[in-house]
């Protein structure tokens, strides 16, 4: 009797460590397929701390950042169903055996504030990831010893199938939000957000103090600036880094800062304040820019200035890669210059576009979605492109759930069904005998 409830015991935990397990490799593997370029620049962040940044090919942070939320949606789902046991239980366990013991050294010398492990979903620090990390190891030791008590929920005659949906669906929608945008943006620069209020400081918390320091160059000989003493135009824009002086609250938007390149001038409440439109052409790195569109962005700064709009490209790039850009595209527009970290926050393209009002965030676009104009066809007053949806979020909550669960949901009821007339079928011919 005893041994009768053990093995029940056992398989009622076998069972939930394997829920978990399924929950959090899912949600995890999903949040970082929905940004890739996001876990790129945290894995890249990674390899600046071991030192290893110069060494590494550049594809290689993009390659291993989708080869993650692949692998780890695709456990998580496996784990789901119970499906492909042996395989799954243990790579979950050498995934858990390699990131405990990095998380816990990321807690104790704290080089990287967040793992990045749920994206910008869901930020832990790295103490609270050490310990959400103990609690899968444990239970992914238990799905590797006692995996034979995981009950599957679809027979062998399908697991293939869902296996290879599985696979597909997370495929497709990592290439869709690389080639696009993410389809959830948990940033704080995502359709609908007021960027001033994102800035504010909530009554009676001290503010983090920052120094953003501009590196410029004259006669051959460079030197750090600060927006206090910054020299008149004949110094050339080399590159600009952020500081924290004194830590404190540190609001969502927190180094939005707008500086004229032609003048040094800060204009960021005259584009925060600016009660029109205003097209923010975003590109961090211009010597890295896709260039393919580059007449459709003309085109854009034109209807801008036909209507009365503001149009501002914001790069981190030095003088001399705006020049270039310049030359190459015909760009008129006027440059403005933004923290590097800031720009690839704001958007997921390089370069992509944000159409603000009253400093509220009212659409994005990717290179690959900008509008043109047969879409452009008045004022964006009259445009549904420049009215923010509301709907948005919830409807693509039930795309995303439609195209992946209903499927799975299919696929498990058509199992069902055939295990159910299989057994009929058997039954009348045992009878029959």
């Amino acid at each position: 009797m005893e041994s009768k409830q053990l093995h029940s015991i056992i398989g009622i935990w076998t069972n939930a460590c394997r829920f978990l397990l399924a929950a959090v490799f899912i949600f995890s593997g999903f949040v970082k397929a929905v940004d890739p370029l996001g876990t790129q620049y945290k894995i890249q962040d990674y390899l600046e701390v071991f030192g290893w940044a110069a060494s590494v090919p550049a594809f290689l942070p993009f390659l291993a950042s989708v080869l993650q939320a692949m692998v780890e949606f695709c456990l998580g789902v496996y784990l789901l169903f119970g499906i492909r046991r042996r395989m799954t239980t243990l790579f979950v366990v050498l995934i858990m055996g390699v990131m405990t013991p990095l998380t816990l050294w990321l807690a104790l010398s704290n080089p990287i504030s967040d793992c990045g492990c749920f994206g910008d979903a869901v930020t832990l620090t790295n103490w609270e990831t050490f310990g959400k990390n103990v609690l899968l190891l444990i239970a992914a030791v238990s799905v590797f010893k006692w995996g034979n008590r995981i009950t599957p929920l679809v027979t062998k005659r399908f697991d293939w199938l869902v296996a290879m949906y599985t696979f597909l669906y997370i495929s497709g929608m990592t290439l869709y939000c690389y080639r696009e945008l993410p389809v959830f943006d948990f940033r704080p620069y995502h359709i609908g957000a007021d960027i001033r209020k994102g800035m504010e400081i909530p009554e009676g918390e001290k503010p983090t103090v920052y120094e953003t320091r501009f590196i410029l160059q004259k006669d051959g000989v460079e030197k750090e600036f600060t927006l206090e003493n910054y020299p008149d135009s004949t110094w050339t824009f080399v590159d600009s880094k952020t500081m924290v002086k004194e830590q404190g609250y540190e609001p969502p938007v927190h180094d939005f800062s707008i500086i004229r390149q032609e003048d040094g001038e800060d204009i960021t409440d005259e584009v925060l304040d600016d009660d029109n439109y205003t097209f923010l052409l975003v590109a961090h790195q211009l010597s890295q820019a896709d260039d393919s569109t580059i007449d459709l962005i003309n085109e854009l700064y034109d209807y801008s200035v036909e209507h009365g709009y503001q149009f501002y490209c914001l790069t981190s790039s030095p003088d001399s890669d705006i020049e270039d850009w310049q030359e190459r595209t015909g760009a008129e527009y006027p440059f403005c210059l933004m923290d590097d970290i800031t720009l690839k926050t704001m958007i997921r393209s390089n370069p992509g576009l944000m159409l603000l009002k009253n400093g509220v965030v009212i659409n994005k676009w990717s290179v690959n979605s900008l509008p043109d104009e047969y879409v452009l066809t008045d004022r964006l007053e009259k445009l549904p492109l420049a009215q923010i949806n509301e709907k948005t979020f919830s409807h693509k909550v039930v795309l995303v759930l439609a195209w992946f669960v209903f499927p799975l949901l299919f696929f498990s009821m058509v199992d069902v069904i055939w295990e159910h007339f299989h057994r009929k079928k058997k039954l009348k011919e045992n009878r029959t005998k």
